[in-house]
C-alpha cells in the first residue's frame, strides 16, 4: 500500500500549483476616469453624450470568485494531514473505542458522525476567526503586503523544517491534557472533546498544512475564504472516522503504520519549502531588492526537486528515518516524477518559457542570462516611444514596451491616435504572470497590442515612494505616497475593483472606457475577441 505515497505526492503537487489560479472581479458600472494631476476624481457618464461604450455579453459576465476551488484545495489538503504520522495511526484506535462503547452499530456510527461533524466545527471556526479578525479589505492587502509575503515566507520555511525533522510544532501540554480530562464526559460534549483533543495532539503534523492554507486562502482576498478553505480540510478529515465506522470491515484494507508516514511529511517537507521561494519572490519584486531574480528562484527549485528525488531513492536521509531495505515501485515513480520536474526547469536558466509553471516564477525580464533574448516569441512592432518614465524600476514583458505612468502613456497616446490599453497589474499577481507568458505570447494578441494599442502597466502595489510633488491625500483621508498607493487608487475609485489582472480599453481622447474591462482570459481566441470589440467600438466612435 505504499503507492499511497504516489497518490499524496501528486495531490500536494497539484495543490501548489493550483495556488496560481486564483480568481477576480470587475465592476465599472457607470465610471469612467480622468486625470487632475495628482488628484484622481471620479466622474459620472454625462447622459446626454452619444453612446460609445458597446459591451459584449460575453465580456460583461465575468464569473465570480470561486469558492468551489478554495474549498478543493482545502478538501486535498486534509487528505494529504489524514496520511501524517499523527493521525492515520489514531483511526483504527478511536473506530475500536466507538464500536465496543456503543451497544449497537448504529449508535457507533452515530458517535462517529457526531464526532466528525465536531472535527469540522472546530476547523470552521479556525477559518471564521481568521476572516473577522482580518476582514475583506485586509485579507485581499495581504497578497500585495511585502511585510506579510515575507512573513510568510519565513511561516513556510519554518513549517518545511518541521515536515524535514528539524523540530516538532507542539502546542502547550496545558491545553491538550485540558481537552483530554474533558473527552472523558460522556454524551456530546465527551465526543466534542475528543475531536478537540485530536486536533491538538496532532499539530505537530496539521499545523504547517493548516498554516499554508489559511495563507494561501486570506491572500485570495474573500472574506469566506479562510472559512471555506478550514471546511474543506475539516471535511477530508472527518470524512474516514465516519466511513470507517459505518464500515468496520473496510480497516482490513488499510496499510499498516510505519517508516512510510514518516517519508510522506519528508515529501511534503520539500514541496512546502518550494513554495515559500513564491513569497520571498513577491517581496523581491515588490521592493526591487533584483536579489531573487528568475534563475535564482529556478536554481532553488532545481536542487529542492533533486534532492527529493534523492530522499526518495534513499540516497539522502534524516536521523528519524527507518532502515530502507529496498526501493518500492511507488517511490520509484516518485523519484522519476522529481527528477522530470527537475531537469525540465533547467532550460529556464537559459530563457525557456517554462509554461506550466510561468505563474509561479518571477517574470521572464528579470533573467540576467537569456539566450532567446533576440528571438521573440511575439509579433508586430514593438512601439519606441523613446525612454519611459519608471523605464528603470519596471521590468518590461518580453516583446512589449510599456509606459507605467498612466499621463505620460496617455499623452502618447493622444499624439498617436490610438487608444489604450491599461493593464492593472501587480508583482505578486501570479495570474498577471501567466497572462504574459501564456496569452500575451500569442502571435495575434501581440501584434494587436503592439500595433493597435499604447499599453500602459500600472503596479498596483509597488513600494517605491513617490516624488514629493505628487504625494498626496485622497478626499477620503487616504495617503498616496507609494506608487502602487496611486495606481491602486485610480482601480478602486475609477473602477471599483481592486483585483489584478484588470485589464481597461479606454478612448485616449475622452477617457472613457471602450468596452468592459475584463480581467485573466487564458483562453487566446476569446481574449483576441475582446481587444477587437475594443477596436471596434474605437473606430464607431472616430469616424
Amino acid at each position: 500500500m505504499k503507492k499511497l505515497l504516489l497518490v499524496l505526492f501528486l495531490l500536494f503537487s497539484g495543490l501548489v500549483f493550483s495556488f496560481a489560479q486564483n480568481n477576480d472581479t470587475i465592476s465599472t458600472d457607470g465610471v469612467t476616469f480622468t486625470s487632475a494631476s495628482d488628484t484622481l476624481v471620479v466622474q459620472k457618464k454625462e447622459p446626454a453624450k452619444p453612446a460609445v461604450v458597446v459591451v459584449p455579453a460575453k465580456i460583461a459576465k465575468l464569473p465570480a470568485p470561486s469558492l468551489w476551488a478554495i474549498f478543493i484545495k482545502g478538501f486535498i489538503g486534509g487528505v494529504l494531514a489524514f496520511f501524517m504520522p499523527c493521525i492515520f495511526p489514531m483511526l483504527p484506535m478511536t473506530i475500536a473505542f466507538f464500536t465496543k462503547s456503543s451497544g449497537t452499530k448504529n449508535s457507533a456510527i452515530g458517535k462517529a458522525l457526531i464526532y466528525g461533524l465536531s472535527i469540522i466545527v472546530i476547523y470552521v471556526v479556525l477559518g471564521l476567526f481568521t476572516s473577522v479578525a482580518f476582514g475583506a479589505d485586509a485579507l485581499n492587502a495581504l497578497s500585495t503586503s511585502g511585510v506579510f509575503n515575507l512573513f510568510f515566507f519565513l511561516v513556510l520555511v519554518a513549517f518545511a523544517a518541521s515536515f524535514l525533522g528539524a523540530f516538532e510544532l507542539v502546542l502547550p501540554s496545558v491545553w491538550v491534557n485540558a481537552m483530554d480530562a474533558k473527552s472523558d464526559k460522556a454524551g456530546l460534549a465527551g465526543l466534542f472533546f475528543m475531536a478537540f483533543t485530536l486536533a491538538l495532539v496532532s499539530f505537530s503534523c496539521t499545523g504547517p498544512i493548516i498554516g499554508t492554507l489559511l495563507v494561501q486562502a486570506a491572500t485570495e482576498g474573500a472574506l469566506l475564504a479562510p472559512a471555506i478553505g478550514m471546511l474543506g480540510f475539516s471535511f477530508a478529515l472527518a470524512m474516514p472516522f465516519a466511513l470507517f465506522a459505518m464500515f468496520p470491515h473496510w480497516m482490513r484494507s488499510l496499510p499498516k503504520s510505519g517508516g512510510w508516514l514518516n517519508s510522506v511529511k519528508v515529501v511534503l517537507g520539500f514541496l512546502e519549502l518550494a513554495l515559500s521561494m513564491k513569497f520571498l519572490s513577491n517581496v523581491d519584486l515588490a521592493y526591487h531588492w533584483h536579489l531573487f531574480d528568475r534563475e535564482v528562484f529556478l536554481v532553488l527549485w532545481i536542487v529542492i526537486a533533486a534532492l527529493a528525488g534523492f530522499y526518495l531513492l534513499g540516497k539522502l536521509k534524516f536521523s528519524h528515518d527507518s532502515a530502507l531495505d529496498h526501493i518500492a515501485v511507488s517511490r520509484l515513480f516518485l523519484a522519476i516524477i522529481a527528477f522530470s520536474f527537475s531537469m525540465y526547469l533547467v532550460p529556464g536558466l537559459w530563457g525557456a518559457p517554462l509554461r506550466s509553471v510561468s505563474a509561479l516564477l518571477p517574470p521572464m525580464s528579470t533573467q540576467d542570462f537569456d539566450l532567446s533574448a533576440g528571438v521573440s516569441a511575439t509579433s508586430g512592432s514593438i512601439p519606441d516611444s523613446g525612454p519611459h518614465k519608471y523605464t528603470t524600476l519596471f521590468d518590461k514583458p518580453k516583446g512589449f514596451n510599456p509606459f507605467f505612468d498612466y499621463d505620460e502613456g496617455l499623452a502618447y497616446a493622444k499624439k498617436t491616435h490610438k487608444p489604450v490599453m491599461i493593464d492593472f497589474t501587480g508583482h505578486a499577481c501570479v495570474n498577471c504572470r501567466k497572462m504574459e507568458a501564456n496569452v500575451w505570447t500569442d502571435q495575434q494578441i501581440a501584434k494587436r497590442i503592439n500595433e493597435d494599442y499604447v499599453l500602459i502597466q500600472l503596479y498596483v502595489d509597488d513600494k517605491t515612494d513617490l516624488a514629493i510633488k505628487e504625494q498626496t491625500t485622497t478626499p477620503q483621508g487616504r495617503a498616496i505616497k507609494t506608487i502602487g498607493n496611486k495606481w491602486s487608487y485610480l482601480q478602486t475609485s475609477k473602477f471599483l475593483s481592486n483585483s489584478q489582472p484588470f485589464y481597461v480599453l479606454l478612448d485616449q481622447d475622452s477617457e472613457q472606457p471602450l468596452v468592459a474591462p475584463n480581467g485573466a482570459d487564458y483562453d487566446p481566441v476569446s481574449y483576441l475577441k475582446f481587444l477587437d470589440s475594443g477596436l471596434n467600438a474605437y473606430k464607431i466612435t472616430h469616424k
